[in-house]
């Protein structure tokens, strides 16, 4: 059975109240449904429950104080604040209410709750009197201005021994929320591309020395098969143009397959499905040179040495970037240093309206991987980052952000 939370990144923030213990039930079954959940703990939330159990639940190591830095090259709160799909306070008590309300931010999950651009969800927990009181009401109405999400409290037998409405929602329950969710999400992206033209470039050109020979590059197709299936996945009409991959492209009856070798093959593949292209995508490596004259029978060795004079190939981005008009024209840049340089550079160059920069040199962000590690610009500059995710994840979010745009610029 497909797991319903596969590849979704949860932030789980448990707070200190006896509704703490429900935590490892949460972690647990958030993990099962495929969920990758990083949990964060309060001082006081750890005299309820062990960062051990917890730790072994999700697999996943677990933060509770904001200066325990073990990893010198990143910030580990900005880290998983950027990582997060989704943020879920649960149990939630008044103070952790009352810092969200108020933007205090005095220790680990506080802090990366200030970070977070992710939704967030708040699963109350409290003395029923606690939970009445104006105070926590104002800063739940604050909260719920801004956009967080309620998971409504239980009505029932507290551990002070009232009875009432402020008892933890059960895990079960939480998990059918976060659920829904997400499936209301991917609802609505389902027809966010309805009606488009979408063509994604894929792969890595081949340039012909002789019959048996040829100049390439490491680009697998994965990120082009990524970014097809999103794009049929959110209605649109998809052709994927696709030089040399590691594998077999999607078997969609919706994706409509078209191969090449070179450069020169991808660009006239492009320039004759232009005109009627809504977005354009190209996640291609495409060849910078070929060699100047091709043989055409098997180059036989013949001394120490073998010069190839190599030409420059069209650059595809650039002809297009000339004379695109309703377009919405998306590159990528590939480097092995300072990408964000060398991808503001390719955009203005190119008249791009979005570059997708990612240094190949970072593990899990190269060539042949199911991840990648990227940062998406437009004119203005940074537009969104994205660490270490997969390659679906970083289409969907490409091209949501891209129909987002074509929809702005239609009003």
């Amino acid at each position: 059975m497909l797991k319903s939370l596969q590849g979704k990144t949860i932030i789980l923030g448990i707070t200190g109240g006896i509704a703490a213990y429900k935590g490892a039930a949460l972690t647990s079954k958030l993990t099962q449904k495929g969920a990758e959940v990083h949990v964060i703990m309060t001082a006081s939330a750890k005299q309820f429950i062990t960062e051990l159990t917890l730790q072994s639940l999700s697999k996943q190591r677990v933060y509770s104080d904001t200066f325990q830095e073990r990893d010198p090259s990143s910030i580990s709160h900005i880290d998983l604040a950027d990582a997060a799909d989704l943020v879920l306070i649960a149990p939630a008590t008044a103070n952790i209410i009352a810092k969200m309300a108020h933007g205090l931010a005095d220790d680990m999950l506080s802090t990366t709750l200030l970070a977070a651009t992710a939704p967030v969800m708040v699963a109350p927990a409290m003395n029923v009197h606690m939970y009445q009181h104006p105070a926590v009401l104002a800063n739940i109405n604050t909260l719920h201005s801004r956009g967080v999400q309620f998971i409504e409290p239980g009505e029932g037998l507290l551990a002070c021994g009232y009875v009432g409405k402020g008892r933890l929602e059960e895990p079960e329950t939480i998990v059918s929320v976060v659920e829904n969710y997400f499936a209301a999400q991917a609802n609505a992206a389902a027809g966010a591309l309805a009606g488009k033209k979408v063509i994604i470039t894929a792969g890595g050109t081949i340039e012909r020395i002789d019959p048996v020979r040829y100049i390439s590059n490491d680009s697998s197709g994965k990120m082009g098969f990524a970014l097809s299936r999103a794009a049929r996945a959110m209605g649109a009409e998809v052709t994927l143009i696709a030089a040399r991959t590691d594998e077999a492209p999607p078997q969609d009856p919706g994706i409509r397959v078209v191969r090449v070798e070179s450069a020169q093959d991808m660009y006239e593949a492009v320039m004759s499905r232009w005109k009627d292209c809504d977005i354009l995508v190209k996640a291609a490596a495409v060849a910078d040179y070929r060699p100047r004259e091709s043989a055409e029978s098997k180059i036989k060795k013949s001394g120490d040495t073998l010069t190839l004079e190599l030409v420059k190939t069209t650059d595809i981005l650039e002809s297009l970037g000339k004379i695109k008009d309703k377009q919405f024209l998306i590159g990528f840049a590939a480097e092995t240093g300072n990408a964000e340089f060398y991808a503001k550079d390719k955009l203005v160059r190119k008249n791009l309206d979005l570059i997708v920069a990612n240094d190949v040199s970072t593990e899990g962000a190269g060539f042949g991987t199911d991840t990648n590690i990227v940062s998406i610009y437009d004119a203005g500059g940074l537009v969104l980052d994205l660490p270490l995710v997969s390659k679906d994840e970083v289409a969907r979010k490409l091209l949501l952000l891209a129909s987002e745009r074509i929809a702005g610029a239609a009003l």
